[in-house]
């Protein structure tokens, strides 16, 4: 066997394996039909990749072995016309917490009017007095913008939430979600498949963090963030520009690529140059290291004792005992910089 016939079975061998490895999850999640028969179309796809693989090398087999090729790649060609055609939609039965993205406009007296505020009361993740409401809030009475990360899935892999903090002591929080639909779990295989549209939801904080550090008993980090005023507003007035283009132009989340961190990226270096690339936009538990490195975490302490004394789940859960309490106030107890300004 020569040398450009190796280097040709090898370079079709592994072009073989790839397509494969996308075209089984594909076929599995996106698939109509039971999962049965998802399972033995993603199964069958599999096995005539294998099969082309072994007729490439095996010589008894040199008399089929390119019409075999031919078979799987007009297979592949169909599957990616078939892939073209999944196109993301707005009007699914969608689970009641994604149900509805934030709307907002803002008046000419600079005030920021918001339909669509999340605001769950949640005593189970299936039990839960669903709530969404309309609110104001005045631009000029930014005072700060918070990073929360929800851990879910060890150090390495967290939600990332975005707060914003007004003069009065309220405070706003954003987060970019999956939006599935009502019978849908996550699945962050799934998530790579086109399973889930993006979903920019905005609520109270003792909503959306608290269902994570005392509801789902997730690992609740926040820092206070370091960011000139004017920046503050721009990345607010971003995430709801970015839910009024998600209803109008629905998108797919991925996993990997368009999630609730490199989405918060993308508005950021919209709105300000030099923010560079990094494995710690997809490692998202390690965001806060990355946003330090940027110099704009709190300088109220080190990054070791900001990290050390960020995590809010005992202050959330005892703020239960106070169920008319200052939800927001108290899980920032204790937090290096969070009783001053953002700028």
């Amino acid at each position: 066997m020569s040398l450009t016939s190796i280097v040709l079975r090898s370079v079709t061998s592994l072009a073989l394996l790839g397509a494969s490895l996308w075209l089984m999850p594909a076929l599995w999640f996106r698939l109509p039909g039971p999962e049965g028969l998802r399972t033995t179309l993603a199964v069958l796809a599999g096995a005539l990749s294998l099969i082309c693989v072994i007729a490439l090398w095996w010589p008894q087999l040199h008399a089929i072995r390119w019409r075999l090729a031919g078979s799987y790649l007009m297979l592949l060609v169909a599957s990616l016309g078939w892939w073209n055609s999944i196109t993301p939609r707005a009007d699914r039965d969608w689970a009641p917490e994604v149900e509805h993205l934030v709307e907002g406009s803002v008046s000419q007296d600079d005030i920021l009017h918001l339909e669509q505020v999340r605001n769950f009361e949640w005593r189970t993740p299936e039990d839960y007095t669903p709530r969404w409401e309309s609110r104001d809030y005045p631009l000029d009475q930014l005072t700060s913008v918070d990073l929360l990360t929800s851990h879910w899935m060890g150090p390495q892999i967290a939600h990332t939430l975005v707060s914003f903090g007004f003069a009065d002591g309220r405070h706003l929080a954003f987060s970019v979600e999956i939006r599935k639909e009502r019978d849908e779990a996550f699945s962050t295989l799934g998530g790579m498949f086109k399973e889930y549209e993006l979903a920019v939801i905005a609520a109270d904080e003792r909503d959306i963090i608290r269902v994570r550090s005392n509801v789902r008993g997730e690992q609740v980090h926040l820092y206070r963030v370091q960011m000139p005023r004017e920046l503050i507003r721009e990345l607010l007035l971003a995430y709801v520009d970015e839910a009024e283009t998600l209803r109008t132009q629905p998108r797919f989340y991925n996993t990997a690529t368009s999630n609730c961190t490199t989405l918060v990226y993308a508005m950021m270096t919209r709105l300000t140059d030099g923010l560079p690339l990094d494995y710690r936009l997809l490692l998202s538990g390690y965001l806060p290291e990355y946003v330090a490195d940027q110099d704009a975490l709190s300088d109220a302490a080190p990054f070791a004792e900001l990290k050390a004394r960020s995590l809010i789940n005992p202050a959330a859960i005892a703020a239960d005992e106070h169920p008319d309490g200052d939800f927001s106030r108290l899980i920032r107890e204790g937090i290096p910089g969070a009783d001053s300004p953002s700028f």
